[in-house]
This record gives structure tokens, sequence and C-alpha cells, in this order.
């Protein structure tokens, strides 16, 4: 690194260079419905509409920021996940991408299974009724008591990270007299196309034991020879927001790899593999995701096609989406406070929220669309930066994207898919109170996580 690099990175606020960013729509009003939920539309006076009710009723009722989120859509892509990969394959919900009881209720009816990863995520799932089989439970440093509880509880399965979790987990099993189902967690040494921060399957990362060196094949030993363990199968993850399958084919041959090694050396062939989760999704009309069949219908091809060549039986799959399913399924909807034209750059508009309710700009250079929602507008488009109202600079939402000249203070805008992790992953820098998350469906709206108040903030402060 230069010495003269400074530690918060490049400069965000250079003069873009021509050709850094893409030419605005021809029409500021349309909305793709690639990045959109599906019950959005516009009215017969432009404003936007979600399930039936328009946006500024939303906003009078609950407030901005918030989010809303697309029940039926939701509802529609677990069918859609669950039909794809049918009755002889497995789909986990990644909760870390949004959780709540009511979404945990509609993946049980909808009959997806839950992966989580922190005593949180289990305490949620099991309050609202998930059945413990139908939960996996993952995390590179789970406690003991969130072990504990998970195999009082009878989870389906703990997915194990390190060697020090598999003589855990057995210790913890054989103390309850049990024995606890367990996939391993490999590192495949695949390199995502993604970013550093969400790629999760090359070997300098925490996550995972690598197949490398024979580590996985140590754990897996390890693994058959402890009582309070039932090895099921092996486990792997690439990484986010992933559009290539490439990485899940090397990804697959080598897992098979691994079961055929276990079949030549121990004789048994484990009856499981989870090819995780990560499929990405669109954020901007440039970004072209893949539907359901066709991720279930490739990661088959591969697993079988490895798997005759490798004379095993093929496995039962699982795969773990969690923001293919509920990121485009919510939009947030802002204010327009100050409006800021920087001549020669760009505009800046300052939104009622920012990086406490969307830290992925910020933390990954996340990109996003954004649309004036309140309103049809015909004026020309302008560059602009949405950003939030935080004590940083670097309260980016919106890096550059185009909205009409006409925008004032006071218009209501909306950033889609945001359904996964930016409540998750929403803070109280500044004192923020985080936004409340609104079911629609139908004509109707509730609220299923509540806005924050200041009083929230103070019950925690013991003084």
């Amino acid at each position: 690194m230069s010495r003269s690099a400074h530690p918060a990175g490049p400069r965000h606020a250079d003069v873009l260079p021509e050709g850094h960013y893409t030419a605005p729509a021809t029409d500021l009003n349309e909305l793709d419905a690639k990045v959109w939920s599906r019950t959005v539309t516009r009215d017969a006076d432009g404003a936007l509409t979600v399930g039936g009710i328009e946006v500024a009723r939303l906003a009078e009722e609950f407030g901005t920021p918030a989010y809303f989120l697309d029940e039926a859509d939701f509802r529609s892509r677990c069918r859609a996940w669950a039909d794809a990969f049918g009755p002889d394959a497995d789909v986990f919900y990644a909760g870390k991408a949004f959780l709540s009881r009511a979404v945990v209720r509609w993946l049980e009816e909808e009959g997806l299974n839950l992966d989580v990863c922190s005593g949180g995520e289990l305490t949620t799932a099991l309050a609202a009724g998930m059945p413990a089989e139908r939960i996996a439970f993952h995390g590179n440093n789970k406690t003991v008591a969130e072990i504990e509880r998970a195999v009082e509880a009878g989870v389906g399965r703990i997915v194990l990270d390190s060697f020090q979790e598999i003589a855990r987990v057995s210790h913890i099993a054989q103390a309850l007299g049990t024995r606890q189902r367990v996939q391993i967690r490999v590192t495949v040494g695949v390199e995502a196309h993604t970013h550093e921060f969400i790629a999760t399957a090359h070997e300098d990362q925490k996550f995972g034991i690598a197949l490398a060196d024979g580590q996985a094949a140590e754990a897996v030993r390890r693994a058959l020879t402890l009582d309070g363990l039932e090895l099921i199968g092996i486990h792997s993850h690439i990484g986010s927001q992933i559009f290539d399958m490439a990485g899940f084919e090397v990804s697959a041959r080598r897992v098979v790899q691994l079961l055929a090694e276990i079949r030549d050396e121990h004789g048994i062939e484990l009856p499981e593999i989870d090819l995780g989760g990560g499929l990405g999704i669109a954020y901007t009309s440039e970004d072209d995701p893949r539907e359901p069949h066709e991720i279930a219908k490739a990661l088959g091809d591969i697993v079988t096609r490895e798997c005759e060549a490798a004379g095993l039986a093929t496995p039962r799959i699982s795969v773990e989406p969690g923001r293919a399913i509920v990121g485009p399924t919510a939009f947030t909807l802002y204010e327009v406070g100050t409006i800021k034209p920087l001549e020669g750059l760009r505009t800046y508009v300052s939104v009622d929220g920012g990086m406490s309710d969307n830290i992925r700009t910020a933390l990954y250079d996340a990109e996003y669309s954004v649309a004036l929602v309140s309103r049809s507008s015909d004026a020309a488009p302008m560059l602009v930066r949405v950003v939030g109202k935080h004590c940083e600079s670097g309260d980016i939402v919106v890096k550059d994207a185009f909205l009409p000249s006409d925008l004032a203070p006071g218009d209501l805008i909306a950033v889609p898919a945001t359904g996964a992790y930016c409540r998750s992953m929403a803070s109280n820098y500044n004192h923020a109170l985080r936004p409340p998350v609104v079911a629609v469906r139908d004509g109707e709206a509730r609220v299923i996580v509540r806005r924050e108040t200041e009083e929230d903030l103070l019950r925690l402060d013991v003084g």
C-alpha cells in the first residue's frame, strides 16, 4: 500500500470520469420489474403503489424512513424456490438476510426450512413456531450456551466450522444424552466473483475447514469417531451476490471428490451436501439474476454429473437462499430534505435516513437504484448522490443515479431491493431510531417490526 494512501480509502467525491456512470433512463418514471417487488406499480397520478396502497398514505401512517415489504411477493418467491428444487432437496432460508417472527411464520407456511447463525436468530425462530428439526445452525464461533440451546431444542443440523467445535458439540450432545446431526463446513478454495468482504470459500478467511492439506478429511475422521455426532454431510458456501455459476461448479466438484475420499477411507457415503446460497439479485437494471428453476437445474446437473463420474449415489442437495428471496421484496421509503447542487459535480439529495438504515453502500460500495415515487415528473434528469443525515461524509445511500431536476424537499423517493441485510444490519449511529418494517398485502399494511423510539434508546442506557 502506498504510504500516501488515506486509511479511509480513496477519495469518493472526485469528479466522475466520462462514462463512469450509466446514462439516465429514457423515462425516469418507468419502474424496472427486475428491481422492484412484484406488486409495485404507479397509479393514474404517477404515485407508486405496493400491494394496492399508495406511498403517500403509507408515509402518513407509518412515517419515513421505513421498509415496506411486499408479503405476496415474498411468499411467491418462497414457493418458487420450493417448487424449483422439489421434494428431494431442501431449501433453507438464510435468516441473516432479514428475520422476524412474521417472516418465520411465512416460511413455515410456505414449506421452507430456516438457517440461523446466532442465539438471537434461533430464539426468534423457535418463538415463532418453526419446528426445530427444520432449523440449521451456522456460525464460526458458536458459544457453549448457543450450542446447548440448539441441541436441547433439537435443531435438524449444526454446521461445524472448526476442529474445536467438532469436539465442543459432541461433548455437549453427549452431556445432554443425545446424538446431534451435523455437517462439516469446508472451504473449497474458490474465489467467488464478489466483494472481498462477502467472499467466503477462499482459504484466507474465517469460515470453515480447508480442503487443503487434508484438514477437511481429518475433520471428517474426528466427527465419525465421536459418539455425540451423526455426520450427515458436507457444507460449502462460496460467497454472496454471485451471478456466475462457474464457482458453484468448481465447489461441487471438490465437495464430491471429498465424498469419494470419505467412501474410500471409511466405507460410507454421506447422504447430503449443502451448496450454500449467495445467488445475486438485481439492484440496478444492469444486474441479471437467474431464476430459481435455472439455479436448481444447474446445481442438480452439476452434482449428478460429478457423482456419476465418482461412482457415488447422488446425495440430497440443500441450498440457502436469503437475499434471493427477501431482497427484491422490499423498498425503503425516504422523504427528501436538503437538496444541494454542486456545479460540475452532481446534486446532493439528503434524506431522513442514511447509513443507519442501509450500511451496505458504505461497507461494500454497493450499488442501488432510486426513484421519485410520490409523483411522476417530466423534468430533465439530473445526476444525484442520495445521502443521509448522519455526521459522516461516507453516509451515502445511492452513490450515483438520476432523478428529475424538479425534485423538491418533501418529495418521497424510494430505494428498491432493500429487503436483505438493510434492517438486519441497521444501527443506532448518531442515536438514530431504526425504521419499522411494514408488510403490505392486498390493500392492507401492518407493522411486523415496529419503529424504535427514544424511550427504547434510554431504556438501554442505565445511567
